[in-house]
């Protein structure tokens, strides 16, 4: 082969490698550890229930847990965690009135606030008929009746961190006591 070839092929393939790099996807800024007891994303660790599983990767997410249904309940609960980077996510009371309007829910929902670890934590916590997707955000959905919403708006050291946990009431309700124990489990690393 002509030398001068060689050089261009060559120089050819790392021009081809550097582009590669500059328009690769941008690596997350989270892990979830999966030694089957913490996780953490953005400064922020926690303990994991015992009795729950790790679910299916979806969009958006950090993590989905999955707990057991109750005795009576045809599914169980899902935790979601969700991370949008510093300064993302929207403000607490933007995430509050959107999970409020993914329910028609039976009552006034429970809100407090409390602090683990220096950091800020809002809870909501609603029951009612969930309005789950069924696809894309604006997509159709899915009416759930008898349905608990179990929510954790965390002030991490890197950004908000949500906690999201839906399912059958009873479901939910086995499950309230491992939501709060994770939350309060909370750590800065």
């Amino acid at each position: 082969m002509n030398k001068g070839i060689a050089i261009l092929l060559v120089t050819m393939s790392v021009i081809s490698c550097s582009r590669q790099e500059e328009n690769a996807e941008p690596q997350p800024a989270h892990a979830i550890t999966q030694s089957g007891a913490t996780g953490s994303v953005a400064g922020l660790a926690w303990q994991i229930p015992e009795r729950w599983t790790m679910g299916p990767e979806k969009a958006m997410r950090v993590a989905t847990y999955m707990s057991p249904p109750s005795s009576g309940d045809s599914e169980g609960g899902e935790c979601a965690v969700f991370y949008f980077g510093s300064g993302e996510g929207g403000d607490v009371e933007a995430n509050i009135n959107r999970w409020v309007g993914q329910f028609e829910p039976d009552g006034e929902p429970a809100r407090t606030m409390l602090t683990v670890e220096n950091m800020s934590v809002h809870y909501l916590d609603l029951t009612g008929t969930y309005l789950a997707s069924t696809g894309p955000m604006m997509g159709p959905k899915e009416r759930k009746e008898g349905f608990r919403l179990l929510g954790a708006i965390v002030g991490g050291p890197q950004g908000s961190v949500f906690f999201k946990m839906t399912g059958p009431s009873a479901t939910v309700g086995d499950a309230q006591g491992e939501f709060q124990s994770m939350i309060e489990s909370l750590s800065s690393r």
